[in-house]
């Protein structure tokens, strides 16, 4: 498992590399890449500065990492998450999970993604031609989140 928060930029093909390498039953690798863009609710974005809470992230991210281990068999989890001021199309977040099968670590990568987004402490700020402005979390990211509370009982029957 790798849990990170970093100001500096991450080589995804060198991280799957790590990870392809760490376990020879790992028969899928599944990874998701969050990008910073350079429009958000109809207005340019110029950068984004993401801010966190040294400690208490990482800890969050762990124990993201933990349930998606329990949840499903998981041989190797990634989190690396960038803090700091990004410019638009600068890697933010990588997100991957290993696994025997590929529909495991599918399922595990987005409820990662999903928990990361609702439950991680990170704060965002964009710079915008009006202005800093700081961004609030999106209902739909809750939406998403709360999918896996129904399928956490479908998982245990």
């Amino acid at each position: 498992m790798k849990i990170s928060v970093q100001t500096s930029d991450f080589d995804v093909s060198n991280e799957l590399a790590i990870m392809r390498s760490s376990n020879p039953a790992i028969g899928a690798v599944v990874n998701f890449v969050g990008l910073v863009r350079d429009r958000n609710d109809g207005q340019t974005v110029s950068a984004m500065e993401l801010e966190h809470y040294p400690g208490m992230t990482e800890k969050s991210l762990q124990a993201i990492a933990e349930q998606a281990q329990q949840r499903w068999n998981l041989l190797d989890v990634l989190i690396i998450h960038r803090v700091g001021v990004l410019q638009p199309k600068d890697q933010i977040v990588m997100v991957a999970a290993a696994s025997a099968h590929r529909g495991e670590a599918f399922a595990a990568c987005e409820f990662m993604m999903d928990y990361l987004k609702t439950e991680a402490p990170f704060w965002k700020k964009e710079t915008t031609p009006e202005g800093e402005r700081w961004v609030d979390a999106r209902e739909s990211d809750s939406v998403a989140k709360h999918k896996w509370n129904a399928s956490s009982s479908e998982l245990q029957k």
